[in-house]
């Protein structure tokens, strides 16, 4: 009998086959996940009438993620976000990165994590876990390592996302997912009027490169304050510089987690009835509400444009190897690198 579970997702350029693997819940919820990136492809949430629809950006095929730079449903490393100048420093010993964005490394340079096929190690209805090898020197950085992700479907509705690996040498780890949602669907247009509440007293302003300056900021009187949630779209244009530098949001906000398992964010559609809560171990998140999309075509024709979804990147700070300020990547030697991001989904 054929599984129904797994479906063929095209060839990788190098002519490898990729594949899509399906989580079901007792829900109806669905997930579809590619070996191509350990790539969150297609999400089915539940709306307020009990229809299924699919909340995050994405592409029919592999070869659509290979072609597109936009990071849709990646599942980014060995670093995540921007590390200026392209150089770190570990042990005394400075290593060259990729300049792929403006002179600094942008999620890890050109040899993504997300544009290679991963291996299966484990497969169930509700979880999947796969495995990438990264040698030493692996797009720049010290240390080989294997990095497992995990995704898992619970029936709370929940996407569970973890992530293990133990390097050999003292290097930098920090994973994120990188999925754009739209909680009205993925081909609904903009996201200004979802509501969005982050548990964040303060953010790391950034340069017009977007690497931040170390400074830790209020978010108190500013359009960065989402503490009692307010509207996407309400002051995304507002004239306020760090605004202004990314074209919008595209920013980290400082968690008060304390390094606890614990809700970080929360995310209400203005049609669905979808709400999404975001729950992770990680001291900060990225938030990016897709300003550089520019009719990007993606699943089923449809084109994404400017501000039709948010990214909540979950992460070490941007440039952290460079602000002692900053909660430190690096991961030592023999030490587990083992942190956990959740998305949960209701409906009121």
């Amino acid at each position: 009998m054929k599984d129904q579970t797994v479906t063929g997702f095209g060839k990788a350029k190098d002519g490898r086959d990729a594949y899509l693997y399906m989580l079901e819940n007792e829900n109806g919820m669905k997930a579809y996940i590619s070996d191509f990136g350990a790539t969150l492809v297609r999400l089915f949430v539940p709306d307020k009438d009990g229809k299924l629809i699919d909340v995050v950006h994405g592409y029919d095929d592999a070869a659509g993620y290979e072609r597109g730079d936009g990071g849709f449903g990646a599942t980014v490393g060995r670093n995540a976000n921007r590390i200026g100048g392209a150089q770190i420093e570990i042990n005394g010993v400075k290593y060259e990165l990729d300049k792929n964005d403006n002179g600094n490394n942008l999620h890890s340079g050109y040899d993504y994590y997300q544009k290679r096929i991963w291996e299966v190690k484990e497969r169930l209805a509700d979880r999947i876990t796969f495995l990438l090898h990264s040698p030493d020197g692996d797009q720049g950085y010290p240390g080989a390592l294997d990095m497992h992700v995990t995704y898992e479907l619970d029936d709370r509705n929940t996407l569970n996302i973890h992530y293990e690996a133990v390097p050999d040498q003292d290097t930098i780890i920090n994973m994120t997912n990188h999925s754009y949602f739209n909680l009205n669907g993925h081909d609904s247009g903009t996201v200004l009027g979802h509501t969005v509440t982050l548990h964040a007293d303060s953010f790391t302003p950034a340069d017009e490169q977007s690497i931040p300056t170390g400074e830790i900021r209020s978010v108190e009187g500013t359009p960065m304050d989402f503490r009692s949630g307010r509207l996407l779209g309400e002051e995304i244009d507002a004239d306020y510089e760090p605004l202004q530098f990314g074209g919008g949001y595209d920013h980290n906000w400082v968690l008060k987690n304390g390094g606890r398992f614990d809700k970080v964010a929360e995310v209400a559609s203005d049609k669905s009835g979808i709400k999404m809560e975001v729950y992770t171990d990680l001291p900060g998140v990225q938030m990016y509400t897709a300003n550089f999309l520019d009719n990007e075509p993606g699943k089923g024709g449809v084109s994404y444009i400017k501000r039709s979804a948010v990214c909540l990147e979950t992460q070490y700070y941007p440039d952290a190897i460079h602000h002692d300020n900053f909660p430190g990547p690096i991961c030592r030697k023999g030490e587990k690198y083992d942190t956990r991001t959740a998305y949960r989904f209701l409906t009121d």
